[in-house]
């Protein structure tokens, strides 16, 4: 082979690996995405020909991960263009209630998935799920798209079915006077696939006129979404899924032939996706024991492709019969070096910066109290948290006005307290003492859980006694 043909063949090799190391869901960049979309051959429903469908795998900032897609036809020209979510479902459902009270909470923005269903109470307005694509848009223009909606083909019905038009204009002049403010109102998203967002104008503190809850899906709702678990098949299909397995080359071990003792030497390994672009990768899990606390599971991930790493913390028991509230004081070099565990049910408050964290947010992690704050800091300063706008001074002077007094936390400059409170009871925070008593400067105080923290967790629904009868 001659060096030119080597050369050549050298650079394509090349050309397919930077291909393989980019991340799968990019941003969009008006350099290089014509370049990464797919083309393939597919029929065309006008004329039957064949034409071609190009595919991008792309992210919209603040979003989520998207599929666009366009296909044309050059023998009779048709042509179609369309955009589907390709974001992940989340373990759970969630549930904002947004009280619109001036001209701010009418400008948050508002982002929507296509199972998002929208209530106003007041004027009997909802917008089923599935009835509308996920979009970004505020408040105010959930509003005028109803009103726009109802507008459509009006003239034609005043003539045709006069009351039902007449009935329609009333129901606008409704939603205008919603517009106008003339009242506060109640918005409320119900997501089962947990993907939808409302902007607090206020972050980093706490969002006051908005109210957040997290739910456990029932099976219906998994089903909407495509989820389905081994009870929902059929008999027939699960035995000719069993039939499949005992044909694969990883059988399950014998009873007693891997002891629980053995896990917590051994480093698991298992494919997942990239948090990030979704790409393939590795992640590394590990059983531990936390002295003086219990057992929980350590998960690290590294994606090759972008760089990601992440880490995160899961309990390895159950949930605790009372929810636990810690209470650190932070004043010395001492207080920032506390060992913490931090579960995903834990959310994060500093009361002197009217500073809130929820439990998602920061996941499951065991760090310090220093690493704790350095964390908040870093999601606060990420630009991809928030919306910031680059005309938008005076939330970006807020927040680094925030950002100062933050700094002043971690130097130790400014005492403040730090409090987390766990309803499931997972979360730990060193004390100074050797005997494993609470310090001065660490209070801790056990709780019994509201229904509402009961029904976030799934405890409300639990039968734990006669549950062979269901």
């Amino acid at each position: 082979m001659s060096s030119h043909a080597i050369e050549s063949v050298t650079t394509e090799i090349e050309a397919v690996d930077e291909t393989l190391k980019k991340p799968l869901f990019r941003d969009i960049d008006a350099d290089d995405t014509a370049a990464d979309a797919i083309e393939i051959e597919s029929a065309c429903m006008t004329c039957f020909r064949s034409g071609v469908t190009r595919l991008l795998l792309t992210k919209i900032p603040f979003f989520k991960e998207i599929v666009l897609m366009s296909f044309k036809c050059e023998y009779c020209g048709f042509e179609n263009n369309e955009v589907q979510s390709a974001s992940e479902i989340q373990k759970k459902g969630i549930r904002i209630a947004l009280n619109v009270q001036t001209r701010t909470d009418l400008n948050r923005r508002v982002v929507r998935s296509d199972y998002t269903c929208v209530q106003i109470p007041e004027v009997e307005l909802e917008i089923p799920a599935q009835t509308q694509k996920g979009e970004i848009t505020t408040v105010e223009g959930i509003i005028d798209r109803t009103i726009r909606g109802l507008n459509q083909d009006q003239e034609k019905r005043k003539v045709e079915h006069s009351d039902e038009a007449a009935a329609i204009d009333e129901f606008i002049e409704r939603l205008q006077a919603l517009k106008e403010l003339k009242t506060s109102f109640t918005l409320i998203l119900e997501d089962i696939s947990g993907n939808s967002f409302i902007e607090n104008p206020d972050a980093p503190a706490a969002d006051r006129n908005c109210k957040t809850i997290q739910f456990m899906r029932s099976n219906e709702e998994n089903h909407v979404l495509g989820l389905y678990d081994k009870t929902d098949i059929a008999e027939a299909d699960i035995a000719q899924t069993c039939k499949l397995e005992d044909n694969h080359l990883l059988k399950p071990l014998d009873e007693g032939a891997w002891g629980y003792e053995d896990l917590h030497g051994e480093v698991l390994q298992f494919r997942t996706l990239c948090p990030e672009c979704r790409s393939a990768c590795e992640t590394n899990m590990k059983l531990t024991n936390i002295p003086h606390f219990k057992e929980v599971v350590i998960m690290a991930t590294v994606c090759d492709v972008c760089g990601c790493k992440t880490n995160e913390v899961k309990s390895g028991g159950g949930i605790e019969e009372k929810g636990v509230r810690f209470e650190v004081t932070i004043a010395t070099k001492e207080d920032l070096t506390r060992d913490v565990l931090k579960s995903e049910t834990c959310s994060l408050r500093i009361p002197e910066l009217d500073c809130e964290v929820g439990p998602s947010a920061l996941g499951g992690r065991f760090t310090t109290v220093e690493g704790i704050l350095l964390a908040m800091k870093d999601q606060l300063e990420n630009d991809d948290l928030m919306f910031h706008d680059s005309s938008d001074e005076t939330t970006k002077e807020r927040l680094q006005k925030f950002l100062r007094k933050f700094n002043h936390v971690i130097s130790l400059e400014t005492e403040v307290s730090l409090i987390l409170d766990d309803p499931a009871g997972n979360s730990f925070v060193q004390s100074l003492l050797d005997n494993d008593e609470p310090d001065n400067k660490l209070k801790i105080v056990k709780y019994e859980r509201s229904y509402d923290q009961n029904e976030e967790l799934g405890l409300n629904d639990i039968k734990t006694e006669n549950y062979e009868t269901l």
